[in-house]
């Protein structure tokens, strides 16, 4: 493996600072609000978004609220048993909602429908169904362009019964206030960083980082569950090739976007 990396060139023929192919499609799960399905390489995330009518909590009567969940089945991979959630599924489910509120990609105020009374709670469910590294990168791209597909139907509450009321010809999209995209990075000898990490690689690896920016360049999350320690060049460059990488994928939801439209 080492060798390779030497090279300039990884066992899939890439070189270190290079992406795997990414694909996106949106709209694929009809029972949902709003879904989108993306392929980085070989690996594959599924993310469907139900949202259901709830109370308000006392603590912020304003604001609706979003409930990340990553799934990773035992289908993705071998290496995932059947049962509750593991290790890898909970670090990554609290990793997305960190960057959902450091990001500020919604507002929970934009959720609520009723002060005290009414708000929306967007069940953000995101399922691996082929694992060959890199999980976080996809499951960042996935929401975010199912976000943007999703549609809620118009509530209003009945003065009278004070029973919402929901009119499902009339449906609006999400306000998407930001832009978050993630890149994720595996160290190997201190020394050597490659992007877009494959399963087999991220075993080798002796550290991995996740770094995640918006549109304006500001830096919404830093993950790097321990590993070797990284120097501060290393970590600018690591930034650096994210922001370019934010960029590729906003212009990639954008044009997917458009395209299912100009299909309607």
């Amino acid at each position: 493996m080492f060798h390779f990396q030497k090279e300039n060139c990884r066992p899939d023929g890439r070189e270190l600072s290079e992406f795997r192919t990414t694909t996106l499609n949106i709209g694929s799960i009809s029972t949902a609000n709003g879904s989108a399905l993306v392929k980085l390489g070989n690996t594959t995330i599924i993310c469907g978004i139900k949202a259901e009518l709830a109370n308000p909590t006392v603590e912020a009567p304003g604001k609706g609220y979003i409930v990340p969940n990553v799934d990773l089945p035992p289908l993705c991979s071998s290496r995932f048993r059947p049962g509750p959630p593991g290790e890898q599924a909970q670090a990554a489910s609290q990793f997305i909602a960190d960057v959902i509120e450091s990001s500020e990609l919604i507002k929970a105020e934009d959720l609520c429908i009723e002060r005290g009374k009414l708000c929306w709670v967007l069940y953000c469910d995101i399922m691996c169904l082929d694992y060959d590294g890199n999980i976080l990168d996809a499951c960042i791209i996935a929401l975010l362009a199912a976000l943007k597909n999703t549609q809620l139907p118009e509530v209003t509450i009945n003065k009278e019964t004070c029973a919402p009321e929901v009119n499902s010809e009339k449906r609006r999209g999400l306000t998407i206030h930001k832009h978050p995209v993630g890149a994720s990075f595996c160290v190997f000898d201190d020394s050597i960083l490659i992007v877009d990490p494959t399963a087999e690689e991220e075993s080798l690896s002796t550290a991995q980082l996740t770094v995640v920016t918006d549109e304006a360049d500001r830096l919404c999350s830093l993950h790097k569950p321990g590993g070797t320690p990284l120097s501060g060049e290393k970590l600018q460059e690591c930034i650096s090739r994210a922001t370019t990488r934010q960029r590729e994928i906003q212009k990639l939801i954008d044009k997917v976007i458009c395209s299912v439209k100009t299909e309607k």
